[in-house]
């Protein structure tokens, strides 16, 4: 911005990942918080503390790992 104010953070949408596993891991990256284990029931997950968005790719996460 002109003035030099930033905007605030729920500004921005949130940071989405594309991802081939269920199980996904966030330490909400640069910013920081401690790092949860994230799973993925149906299609995406959001992170609780940084609301990153954990989308499933299609076809992926039906290993039995």
């Amino acid at each position: 911005m002109p003035d030099g104010t930033a905007l605030p953070p729920e500004t921005f949408p949130p940071e989405t990942f594309h991802v081939d596993d269920r199980t996904v891991a966030c330490d909400g990256g640069p910013l920081g918080h401690p790092r949860v284990f994230l799973y993925i029931e149906d299609h995406e997950v959001v992170c609780p503390y940084c609301s990153r968005v954990y989308i499933l790719n299609e076809g992926a996460g039906h290993g039995g790992h």
